[in-house]
């Protein structure tokens, strides 16, 4: 197993990945950090149902608003500690949340994922690389290079240590704009699970440093990123 592939060229949306790698069709799958839901929407077109967690109160109280999801439940609680019963599910998904579970935690939320996966279902953890010019920028006041280095150790782990088997490794890079500093500000700085409190030294710098990538098009990026699909043997 690898951390980074620094010759991976392919560019995509992330949904050509797992689409081309999962068994969607008829899955019962359990989504741990799910975010604004953006993701948990495109895979319930596919799936038959979604358990959708997600730890952060703000966000998770905007997600059980949605009446447009009949197939998704969402429920406050992160992977370490899973509200559900063992082989409960076909498909898990993480996508860049694993490195935010405390690094204490980690093997015991791996250990969770493996005991709510059915005999042969699949954990599809996908996570940042720790690189690329978007990582510059977020690393001045978010530097993440141990928590995600952590993620990866926990994985290895998990995959030695016999209780899943990998069952491959991908990287590609998914694309990235951002209209103006004031959307990648309201997108990045202002999430409600991490407080990103900038002196104003440290704000000019990352607005300066953001304004280097501005075109008249925005700002693009292409953010580096491992998917460890591992199997329950």
């Amino acid at each position: 197993m690898i951390i980074a592939d620094p010759t991976a060229e392919r560019v995509c949306d992330e949904c050509e990945i797992y689409e081309t790698l999962l068994p969607l069709s008829g899955a019962h799958v359990l989504e741990l950090g799910c975010g604004k839901a953006e993701k948990t929407r495109a895979i319930a077109k596919k799936v038959n149902t979604i358990l959708a967690l997600e730890v952060d109160q703000i966000q998770h109280g905007k997600n059980v608003q949605a009446s447009d999801l009949p197939n998704v439940s969402f429920e406050l609680g992160g992977a370490q500690d899973i509200p559900a019963e063992d082989a409960s599910f076909d498909l898990v998904f993480m996508f860049k949340s694993l490195h935010h579970v405390p690094m204490e935690q980690m093997d015991a939320a791996l250990d969770e994922i493996r005991r709510v996966l059915k005999p042969g279902g699949l954990a599809y953890i996908s996570e940042p690389v720790f690189a690329g010019e978007f990582n510059e920028i977020l690393r001045l006041f978010h530097d993440e290079q141990r928590v995600r280095e952590a993620a990866f150790a926990a994985v290895q782990r998990a995959v030695q240590t016999g209780r899943f088997e990998l069952a491959g490794q991908h990287f590609f890079g998914t694309p990235s704009h951002f209209e103006s500093f004031e959307q990648f500000e309201d997108r990045i700085l202002k999430v409600t699970h991490t407080q990103h409190q900038l002196a104003p030294a440290l704000y000019q710098l990352v607005k300066d440093r953001f304004m280097q990538h501005v075109t008249p098009e925005g700002a693009k990026f292409v953010m580096p990123i491992r998917v460890d699909l591992l199997r329950k043997v």
